[in-house]
């Protein structure tokens, strides 16, 4: 088998999408979640006029989750002129009904509404937008941000341009030829790197930081295969030269008079913030905290290593026993082939010449 066929068994096991037999009690919940959802919001006055699906169902990129959760995230989108003018209201109004759904440690967050749910393995977000149509026809969407207890300077209606994000990641328009085996490829990419995320940061307050979007973000900007053929290289080697140009670009640096690093990646879509920003005293600043970034910098320079050893070797299991390491078991070793049965016919030929004429040499008979 060729690397590429271990890689495509080792994608196929971790992909999850909206139709995995794992998912669909949790899709199934959130049908109905939503539907309570839409029903106290209208009766709260600001009637839902869409929904979408965020984060990696929105892409394709979800992966399962060694611990067996799944995530939910989804947008819903009000009426500007009938939103309130407290962004927090109808986030109170969310978390109600999360409340009386059996969830568990329901709570408003700056960005979203976010809960587990009880009986079965579900973590759920969700974040409120209000649309606005411009004299243009231009749609510009508004995400509440805020929490309970919030003073008026830290809530907001915030631009920001969720659909517009996802069609960037999905965007083909750089690819040229050969743009749909590129854009698999990619997102192939996207799920490796979560999972080397969640084998390889033991600690979980570290790993809940090297967020998915920042990942996306980096490997969606420095994946660069030739734009003038419809060919890719393997998988191996599409990872290794993403990885390279994340450490060659500027993603990563050391404050001055310090040994360590902050990860910076900003959104290529409004609000253009840094994805990696560390709260502070009175507030966000940008870029990951010194831990996160130095963590994930070294993470990184090991996975370029690694990834560059799997290159340099010629035989099949080795390459795959590095990986295994890299990404975890469901990345599997093949087994040690056996020696093929004319290997072991020739072997015993060669024997039998051989006991033959040690027999004829000392007078004795191998016959009847």
């Amino acid at each position: 088998m060729t690397i590429q066929s271990h890689f495509d068994k080792f994608n196929k096991k971790i992909y999850l999408t909206s139709y995995s037999e794992g998912y669909k009690k949790a899709k199934e919940k959130d049908n109905s979640i939503f539907e309570d959802i839409k029903t106290a919001f209208k009766e709260a006055g600001y009637p839902v006029i869409d929904s979408f699906m965020q984060g990696s169902f929105a892409v394709n990129t979800a992966i399962n989750s060694l611990d067996g959760d799944f995530d939910i995230d989804r947008g819903i989108v009000i009426d500007a002129q009938k939103a309130p003018e407290d962004p927090v209201a109808p986030k109170k109004v969310i978390k109600e009904v999360l409340d009386k759904r059996n969830f568990k440690n329901s709570r408003i967050k700056n960005p979203c509404v976010t809960a587990d749910y009880t009986s079965i393995n579900l973590h759920i977000d969700y974040t409120v937008y209000k649309k606005e149509t411009s004299f243009f026809g231009d749609d510009n969407y508004y995400l509440a941000v805020g929490k309970n207890g919030s003073c008026d300077d830290h809530k907001e209606w915030s631009e920001s341009d969720q659909k517009g994000l996802i069609e960037w990641i999905d965007s083909v328009d750089d690819f040229v030829f050969g743009a749909t085996v590129k854009r698999k490829q990619l997102k192939r990419l996207i799920r490796y790197i979560k999972r080397w995320r969640d084998v390889n940061f033991n600690s979980e307050g570290v790993r809940k930081k090297i967020f998915s979007i920042g990942l996306t973000v980096m490997l969606k900007e420095q994946y660069r295969p030739n734009p003038l053929s419809a060919e890719v290289d393997d998988d191996l080697q599409a990872l290794k030269s993403a990885v390279d140009a994340i450490l060659d670009a500027d993603y990563i640096s050391s404050p001055w008079g310090t040994n360590d690093y902050r990860v910076y990646v900003r959104l290529p879509k409004k609000p253009n913030r840094d994805i990696f920003q560390h709260k502070v005293e009175g507030g966000q600043a940008d870029g990951s905290d010194l831990n996160v970034g130095t963590q994930l910098r070294n993470k990184l320079l090991k996975l370029q290593e690694e990834l560059q050893k799997a290159l340099d070797e010629t035989d099949e299991v080795k390459p795959c026993e590095i990986l295994n390491k890299l990404f975890g078991d469901d990345f599997e070793v093949p087994k040690q082939e056996k020696q093929s049965s004319s290997k072991v016919a020739s072997s015993f030929m060669s024997a039998g010449v051989a006991s033959l004429s040690t027999a004829g040499a000392s007078g004795t008979s191998q016959g009847a």
